[in-house]
């Protein structure tokens, strides 16, 4: 006998990429796919085909302080550039 394969509607795979985009800081896509009684397989295809990054969760606070230091560095480098700047424009 054939096997019966299920069919998901668009809204349904769309709505289901962004609950695992919203879950993915609290759990895995493996059990975000047996919550949601999906093959794993078909979770990753949505993903890649629905994925929207607005939805995503606002990055871990350990990436987020990483991130902010680098602004910080980026911000001391610029002025020091500015100050050479300044001080190579006085001097011609």
């Amino acid at each position: 006998m054939g096997e019966h394969r299920q069919r998901y509607s668009e809204e349904f795979k769309k709505e289901t990429v962004k609950f695992a985009q919203e879950q993915q800081q609290k759990k895995t896509m493996r059990e975000i796919a047996a919550e949601l009684k999906l093959p794993l397989s078909c979770l990753h295809d949505w993903m890649t085909k629905y994925r929207e990054f607005e939805n995503e969760p606002v990055a871990a606070e350990e990436r987020l302080k990483k991130l902010e230091q680098q602004l910080k560095e980026k911000e001391r480098e610029l002025m020091k550039k500015d100050k050479q700047l300044a001080d190579t424009e006085e001097e011609l």
